[in-house]
């Protein structure tokens, strides 16, 4: 059984999950419903959302471009964080992007694997959002297919573009995962990126 997690909260990952070695970072979303249409409600336009993943040092930096693990960038330096594949639409039940991470490989200067999401184009596309609905982050044992751990994102995030998620971290030689859920702005993941630089 999952545990469901509400903002804030922490919680151990591989403490009491003996043998878990690697996780996938599950993010999924979807266009939300919005005024017009032949039933007075319709789907809002396709909103592109990106998950993105940070990993950063024990000062909280990103060392080197290769720990931001993005659209673009599939896989970090060490290999130990690789993502999916993009979705540009949110379509569809459960997950639209993942994330894996090997934690046994992850290298040990790497203190926190923070999780974000942004949305692709969003000034020239002028969305936010306040456009999608029943946001969530899930960790997942693909061992066995448990998911361990879900956060569903309740707040109501409209007029900001970047959203930090949650984040992987270590802790007395364990990993941990943190609920954060903060709404922030930013048009690119790049520019996120900078704040930790």
């Amino acid at each position: 059984m999952a545990i469901s997690l509400v903002k804030g909260q922490k919680v151990d990952l591989t403490k009491g999950n003996a043998g878990l070695t690697k996780v996938i970072v599950g993010l999924g979303w979807d266009p939300a419903e919005v005024k017009g249409g032949f039933f007075g409600m319709k789907k809002a336009a396709n909103v592109d959302c990106d998950a993105s993943a940070l990993l950063l040092d024990a000062n909280g930096k990103l060392s080197g471009e290769r720990n931001l693990v993005c659209f673009y960038n599939k896989e970090s330096g060490d290999g130990s964080v690789i993502h999916s594949g993009d979705n540009i639409t949110g379509d569809g039940d459960g997950d639209d992007e993942q994330i894996i991470v090997q934690l046994d490989r992850v290298p040990a200067g790497i203190h926190k694997i923070l999780c974000v999401v942004n949305i692709y184009e969003c000034e020239s596309r002028r969305q936010d959002f306040g456009m999608i609905k029943s946001a969530f982050i899930r960790i997942v044992n693909p061992s066995n297919n448990q998911e361990l751990i879900r956060f569903n994102l309740t707040d109501n995030y409209s007029g900001k573009t970047a959203l930090v998620v949650g984040e992987l971290y270590r802790h007395n030689g364990e990993w941990k995962f943190s609920a954060i859920g903060e709404g922030t702005h930013a048009a690119h993941v790049d520019i996120l990126a900078r704040q930790y630089k």
